[in-house]
């Protein structure tokens, strides 16, 4: 199992849960108002295309073998607007209760 993390502007939360759902992760933990340091000035602020300045982040657990597939379809999320400033960040599960 992996740990996905999933970071974009909150206005695409139906985008992303629309992609999680066709790899069927049904369980997420979701964030809302995330700040983060992606400005040139360092200063907090939201909504930017640039990491980590994203609104939104959701928590879910994955499959490895639906790893790959989920992330492709993430970056083709992405790629369609310049303003979801989508990022996805994976790493091992190695226990968990």
């Amino acid at each position: 199992m992996k740990s996905v993390l999933i970071t974009f502007d909150q206005a695409f939360y139906d985008s992303v849960i629309a992609v999680l759902d066709r790899n069927s992760c049904r369980g997420f933990s979701y964030i809302e108002e995330v700040k983060g340091r992606g400005s040139k000035t360092g200063d907090p602020h939201y909504g930017s295309h640039a990491w980590p300045s994203m609104c939104s982040a959701i928590i879910t657990v994955v499959e490895d073998e639906k790893v790959d597939r989920l992330l492709e379809m993430l970056h083709r999320l992405d790629k369609s607007t310049e303003q979801l400033g989508l990022r996805a960040f994976v790493w091992n599960i190695e226990k968990s209760i």
